[in-house]
């Protein structure tokens, strides 16, 4: 089946940092796209970064682009979003998601696995 899980959300003040893990297990990590997507309470779910299988596709959203990294691990089945100079608005549910089709997935937001989400709240 495989499963992906996040992990490093929390609390922070405006400009400050986080990194957030998501790790994938029962899934062969190397066919697969991952991305990550947020969701303020009572909004439409909203793609934030993805990348394709070798990296050589990454996907970032206008709003967090030049804050906001995307990278992958494939020796810790780990994708990770590092989140820089972050803002209130950044404040949501941060979910990653896999899928062997990258179009499906960074462009429809069509994953294969989603994890459970973690939590980002950023104060001002």
């Amino acid at each position: 089946q495989g499963q992906v899980a996040e992990s490093g959300g929390g609390l922070v003040q405006s400009g400050g940092s986080l990194k957030l893990s998501c790790t994938a297990s029962g899934l062969d990590f190397d066919t697969y796209s991952m991305g990550w997507f947020r969701r303020v309470q009572g909004r439409q779910r909203e793609g934030v970064a993805c990348m394709s299988q070798n990296g050589d596709r990454i996907d970032i959203d206008d709003s967090v682009k030049g804050r906001f990294t995307i990278s992958r691990d494939s020796a810790k089945n780990t994708i990770y979003l590092q989140m820089n100079n972050l803002k209130p608005e950044d404040t949501a549910m941060y979910y990653c998601a896999a899928s062997t089709e990258y179009t499906l997935l960074c462009e429809y937001g069509l994953g294969s696995h989603w994890g459970q989400g973690t939590q980002v709240t950023v104060s001002s």
